[in-house]
């Protein structure tokens, strides 16, 4: 089995646009999201996503901080298995636009049309707590 590092797997998940974030709302169930993370993935593991002030997501997470990402690649060498990976991290509200803007790219004005100046703009961060990943036959943890 080879081992992937947390480089390696931070790199992987920056080429996966879109990832499935859970949130546990107020009444304890489990509520789920597409959201994309515009390439972006920190090199320690952390995704940035926006969203707006009004969104459940936010209550969610203001409730309870603990959240899971979950990201598929594309389908394997020779249609194996993709490359799937769960993420368990503690997500951060940020509603700093000179912080907005280092974390801005142009393919956020097709849903926020007034870029870092949309009215009601947060960006979150996921910063991963730990990191299990299957990749084919391999599968593993990454210690972070």
């Amino acid at each position: 089995m080879a081992e992937m590092t947390l480089e390696d797997l931070s790199n992987k998940m920056g080429k996966i646009d879109f990832a499935m974030l859970s949130t546990r709302t107020e009444g304890g169930a489990v509520a789920s999201r597409p959201m994309s993370n515009n390439g972006e993935v920190a090199y320690r593991g952390d995704s940035f996503f926006f969203t707006y002030e009004e969104a459940r997501t936010v209550a969610d997470i203001e409730g309870d901080a603990k959240v899971g990402l979950t990201f598929t690649g594309a389908t394997g060498l020779l249609g194996g298995p993709p490359l799937f990976i769960a993420v368990e991290g503690h997500a951060l509200l940020i509603r700093d636009k000179q912080v907005f803007a280092e974390h801005w790219t142009k393919d956020l004005d097709r849903w926020f049309e007034q870029g870092i100046d949309t009215p009601n703009l947060v960006l979150i961060r996921v910063r991963a707590d730990r990191i299990h990943y299957w990749n084919g036959s391999d599968e593993g943890e990454v210690a972070l």
